[in-house]
């Protein structure tokens, strides 16, 4: 049976890296997305909005990745990008409620500049095995 270890301090470090890099991304996207936001509803692109959902982003997605990695490594390839793409549901239902494009694909944009940092520092917990398919 293949696992992963538990979590050791170069992993807490690469985590805290991750958090420092999404965190100054999705800033620079929300700035970016509130300049070209002519009128919208700005929903989620104040820093009291994405910080604490880019920690909360992190953790969640920390959780989950050694909970598959323990029960089914190889499963991570099909459910990180189908969790990403699910995530990006409400974004989309935010066009009725009046969200510009510029909103929209900037929060989409931020989900994505989550998940890729904490997929690359928590990709190498895993064990040889686990990663051949």
């Amino acid at each position: 049976m293949t696992t992963t270890s538990r979590p050791t301090s170069m992993t807490v470090l690469r985590l805290g890296f991750a958090l420092l890099a999404a965190a100054a991304a999705n800033t620079v996207i929300a700035l970016g997305a509130l300049a070209l936001d002519d009128g919208g509803i700005a929903m989620g692109l104040s820093p009291a909005s994405y910080l604490p959902a880019t920690v909360a982003g992190l953790l969640l997605g920390t959780v989950g990745w050694f909970v598959i990695a323990r029960t089914a490594p190889k499963a991570l390839r099909v459910v990180v990008p189908a969790v990403l793409v699910l995530t990006w549901v409400p974004d989309l239902l935010l066009f009725t409620a009046g969200a510009t494009a510029a909103n929209v694909f900037g929060l989409m944009l931020m989900h994505l500049v989550v998940t890729t940092p904490v997929v690359t520092a928590l990709r190498p917990t895993l064990t040889p095995a686990a990663v051949r398919l």
